[in-house]
């Protein structure tokens, strides 16, 4: 089964996200920071990310996904750019700013809304594997 980072500063919310990934026989790291997260992606490889907006700080969620797709040949995290990501946020609840996926700007495969309805968020994880499998 496929293994899952997330990526949350919020032990509740990864919780309840690990909760509803392992019911569905998922294997599930967590990670409670932009560093830790990309310490995780180094150590154990994922095939997918489920990466929080607002951590250390409002933005960092955006950084890391910058960080994580960056397109330069040398880029310091190349090998693990094709690595689903899924920015999970609240942040459409708190600003009348919308965004969505964008290759130079928001290099994201996937919105999901907080709060997570099962659903909805399992059929994204769900349609993002199987995309990498045939990709």
């Amino acid at each position: 089964m496929a293994k899952i980072l997330v990526i949350d500063d919020d032990p509740d919310i990864a919780l309840a996200t690990r909760l509803i990934l392992e019911g569905e026989g998922y294997t599930v790291i967590e990670a409670h920071s932009s560093q830790e997260g990309l310490a995780a992606v180094r150590q154990h490889v994922p095939d997918l990310i489920v990466l929080d907006v607002m951590m250390e700080t409002p933005t960092a969620g955006f950084q890391t996904a910058l960080t994580l797709r960056d397109p330069a040949p040398n880029a310091e995290f190349a090998a693990y750019r094709h690595i689903p990501i899924i920015l999970l946020t609240a942040i459409h609840q708190t600003t009348p700013m919308r965004f969505s996926p964008d290759e130079n700007y928001l290099p994201v495969d996937a919105f999901v809304e907080k709060p997570i309805i099962p659903v909805t968020f399992l059929r994204t994880v769900k349609a993002l594997l199987a995309e990498k499998q045939v990709g």
